[in-house]
């Protein structure tokens, strides 16, 4: 026997698969996170969307004559259209409230009203399902301050069957 070896120590080779191992780890945790960042939040996405979706309708407009300006919807028109969920996702107190009171006024049937909390979605927007967009499209006329349009994600399932309406800005 050796003297001077110590018996309490790990031989070179074992600390070296260690490290391999904790490498091997690192690495699944990174192309785990990157696979992850691009599925991305449901409501991220729609509100990206909605961005390109207002940005190519201000676009048409601005093709328009300036002198035909849309009129904002009767209540006849707005009778048959689905109920609006109005859900303040900003930092004014009381502006979904704000907004409905408006709503109500132009013959909207409005339903829930009340906060959202998410970080996804930063200005206001009108999420519908795919039967809705005519409707999403007319109330997007009457929206103090403008709204952009988006498709609804899965995710959001706050307000089911209901226009919902998210407001940050008046």
């Amino acid at each position: 026997m050796k003297a001077d070896r110590e018996t309490n120590r790990l031989p070179l080779r074992a600390g070296a698969m260690v490290l391999f191992a904790i490498a091997v780890v690192c690495l699944l945790l990174g192309t785990l996170q990157l696979t992850k960042s691009d599925e991305g939040d449901p409501l991220e996405k729609a509100a990206q969307s909605a961005k390109a979706a207002a940005s190519s309708s201000a676009s048409q407009e601005a093709g328009e004559e300036s002198s035909s300006a849309a009129p904002s919807s009767t209540p006849s028109d707005v009778a048959d259209m689905p109920q609006v969920c109005v859900l303040n996702i900003g930092n004014i107190s009381g502006l979904a409230a704000e907004v409905a009171d408006e709503l109500k006024a132009k013959g909207y049937q409005v339903g829930d009203v009340g906060n959202l909390q998410t970080q996804s979605v930063d200005e206001n927007t009108i999420f519908f399902t795919g039967d809705q967009r005519a409707a999403a499209e007319k109330l997007q006329k009457d929206i103090p301050g403008g709204a952009s349009l988006a498709e609804r994600p899965d995710a959001f399932t706050r307000c089911p069957g209901d226009l919902a309406l998210t407001v940050m800005s008046r």
